[in-house]
């Protein structure tokens, strides 16, 4: 899914997740592209790709759990991640 979040109350984002949170555990594997932290710090895994934009992004920076990408350095996402995630 690409920014499913888009355009959604904060309230269709806590059933975003329970759907999506629902195909998880019917065995299915689910890939977002998402900036809303609250989204990403909800995931088994985040690959982050940067660090920028456009010619100055498409590697990964980071990958792993949540609580690891948000402790990533070198990472644009890592300080909102952690704010997600209660740990920065």
């Amino acid at each position: 899914m690409d920014e499913p979040t888009t355009g959604l109350h904060p309230a269709d984002v806590d059933r975003l997740l329970a759907q999506l949170d629902g195909l998880v555990a019917a065995g299915n594997t689910v890939v977002v592209v998402e900036h809303e932290m609250r989204v990403v710090a909800a995931c088994d895994w985040v690959i982050d790709i940067g660090p920028g934009a456009g010619e100055e992004g498409g590697r990964i920076v980071a990958q792993g759990s949540p609580a690891t990408v948000a402790a990533a350095k070198g990472s644009r996402t890592a300080p909102y991640l952690a704010q997600a995630l209660g740990v920065g």
